[in-house]
């Protein structure tokens, strides 16, 4: 299984479409090996999830992110933590021994603007 989680430095990203990279973790046997991390490659609508199933990932971890990303995300095979936070490497240890838990977006946007969010952040 293959871990992407949204990164600013080296911490979990509050919001997926504009972290800088994301750091790539191959999962076995309750264990995380981090890989190289990938570089954003912009905030484009629809491009991330096919950007990162294109890159074997298979779920996907950030703060936030808007609904319709994370309906794309899922139309792609992916899973989608959300309401995480912290450092990578621990929360890639969480998530490998299985004691990561899904929450609520940390997305925090008014209405206007997240509309705006969930277009660019797909």
């Amino acid at each position: 299984m293959k871990l992407a989680i949204a990164q600013d430095g080296e911490i979990v990203s509050a919001h997926f479409g504009h972290c800088e990279s994301y750091a790539i973790f191959d999962i076995e046997d309750g264990k995380g090996v981090r890989q190289a991390d990938l570089l954003s490659p912009g905030h484009e609508p629809g491009r991330l999830p096919v950007f990162l199933a294109e890159h074997g990932v298979n779920t996907v971890v950030a703060g936030g992110m808007g609904p319709r990303a994370v309906d794309l995300f899922h139309m792609n095979g992916i899973e989608v933590y959300l309401g995480v936070s912290g450092e990578i490497d621990a929360v890639a240890a969480e998530f490998a021994a299985g004691k990561l838990s899904s929450g609520e977006s940390t997305c925090t946007h008014g209405e206007e603007e997240h509309e705006n969010c969930e277009e660019g952040s797909q």
